[in-house]
């Protein structure tokens, strides 16, 4: 080594030392400061009495999250969805097999566990046929013959990222399914993907009111001239947090989100809880009345169950008036749905499971000779096709799932969706971590999670006998009891 040499070496080892002395000594200091702030505070008691070493709690706390996702729970533990249900997801997604040897790691005959009761002679493969389209809004001037008996749930431009929403629209033009807007409007990145569409009319009416917040016919008709807007929901409530509006965080009102609102940028966003005009089953039956007459389109309402009795008396009140009068389909969420952000005891503790309030909706329904007429879509944690197949053989017509899809794009249940956040760009406005999302890449794996689910969907239909998911019945489920003895769905809810 020349001379030259070691003395740029010696040099740099010389300051590599001082920067090392100089960033032990900030933090120090710091460490120091850190103490005596703790030890003189006395708002939090834990820091008080072990200064430095407390304040560990706060981020084992933080990580905890993460470690119990991927280190410490089982496969089938977690909530709200446990690692063997995402797995499931991102393995359809990416078009892999979902096979698996050695026998099931499931317990089979825990409380409330589903069981499809196969045949003797099931369907023949040369002997299947695909599900057909079914018409929504027979007696509309525009019905809607909707391809797929699995369909994307209301996600909106805002709670989602620009990128998530363009995958989805693209995913669902794909995979010949719809895609709903959700609450937030109808925005530029909807209609890009070329995606059927169900433009959701929310408590705020973002999108679809005048400059005093009412409901527009003038923009009612705009929307109902594109060709993609299929159908239009009128949202009551959702399962996430029945009885509150929506909410979208300040942080996430962009200039673009506040502009397709009307709204104030980088303010909260909260819908009312309820529609202010509507005060009874007659305001709500004139108001789908009224938005069906404007578009010539099939009108619905979204809700979640509550009072099981107000369902009832809006029957009564459709019988009253005609069955013309009714809504041409009900989306039935159940209290587990959750893409939204909400109060926890909302989320929690308000509003029943799709697993009771589904088969109270077909058969109130079918009490009042409002079937088929009125087509149910059932929504809630419907992402697997055990579960997918259960609704559909309690009598729904459709499903919507968003979680589903929300991981088919590759999210990873972080939890994050309020704060704008989100690893993976899905539900986030900030464009370093948006750019992790490549549309024209992850659109493709919506449309395999479509497939692979309805193909799956498909299998355990003709294991049963039938030729096609709809014709699934309670007949063909059993529920186990806490006996551990299973008995037919059938049983539990007779058919009316």
């Amino acid at each position: 080594m020349t001379e030259s040499m070691t003395t740029w070496v010696s040099v740099i080892l010389h300051w590599m030392a001082v920067g090392f002395i100089i960033f032990v000594g900030i933090v120090s200091a710091g460490l120091i400061i850190l103490y005596f702030i703790d030890r003189f505070q006395t708002e939090h008691a834990l820091r008080h009495n072990f200064p430095l070493i407390g304040r560990f709690r706060y981020l084992l706390e933080y990580l905890g999250q993460f470690f119990r996702q991927y280190l410490y729970s089982s496969d089938q533990e977690e909530f709200p969805f446990n690692r063997a249900q995402r797995s499931w997801v991102y393995r359809a997604a990416k078009n892999l097999a979902n096979t698996q040897g050695f026998g099931s790691t499931r317990n089979l005959d825990h409380s409330g566990k589903i069981l499809f009761t196969h045949c003797a002679f099931p369907v023949l493969e040369k002997e299947t046929v695909s599900t057909p389209p079914m018409v929504i809004g027979e007696g509309c001037k525009y019905p809607y013959r909707a391809p797929s008996f699995f369909n994307i749930s209301a996600m909106s431009y805002g709670a989602l990222s620009k990128p998530a929403v363009l995958a989805l629209s693209k995913g669902a033009k794909l995979a010949g399914c719809w895609l709903n807007t959700g609450e937030g409007g109808i925005s530029p990145y909807h209609l890009e993907g070329g995606a059927d569409l169900v433009a959701q009319i929310g408590t705020a009416k973002y999108g679809f009111c005048d400059k005093s917040g009412n409901l527009s016919n003038e923009k009612l008709r705009e929307w109902a001239a594109h060709d993609q807007i299929k159908m239009f929901e009128i949202k009551l409530s959702q399962g996430a947090k029945p009885g509150k509006g929506g909410i979208l965080p300040a942080k996430k009102v962009t200039a673009e989100i506040a502009s397709i609102r009307g709204i104030a940028e980088a303010k909260d966003s909260i819908s009312p809880n309820r529609h202010p005009e509507l005060e009874d089953n007659e305001k709500l039956l004139e108001m789908i009345q009224l938005v069906r007459d404007v578009t010539g389109k099939p009108v619905g309402i979204k809700f979640a169950m509550g009072l099981p009795s107000w369902f009832e008396s809006l029957c009564q009140s459709i019988e009253h008036k005609g069955a013309e009068r009714a809504p041409d389909f009900i989306t039935i969420d159940g209290a587990e749905g959750g893409t939204g952000s909400a109060p926890v005891a909302l989320m929690d503790d308000v509003g029943l499971p799709l697993a009771e309030a589904l088969p109270y909706v077909i058969d109130t329904l079918t009490k009042y000779r409002l079937r088929p007429r009125v087509k149910v879509i059932a929504s809630g944690k419907l992402i697997n096709p055990t579960k997918v197949a259960w609704a559909l053989a309690m009598g729904a017509d459709f499903i919507n799932s968003a979680r589903g899809f929300m991981f088919s794009l590759g999210c990873i249940q972080a939890m994050q969706c309020h704060k704008d956040t989100c690893p993976t760009g899905i539900t986030t406005h900030n464009p370093r971590l948006q750019k992790g999302l490549d549309p024209e890449k992850k659109f493709k794996r919506i449309a395999q999670y479509h497939q692979n689910l309805v193909h799956e969907v498909s299998s355990m239909a003709h294991s049963c006998g039938v030729s096609q998911p709809r014709e699934l019945t309670r007949d063909h489920v059993r529920i186990v009891q806490q006996t551990g003895r299973s008995i037919p769905l059938s049983e539990l809810y007779p058919y009316q």
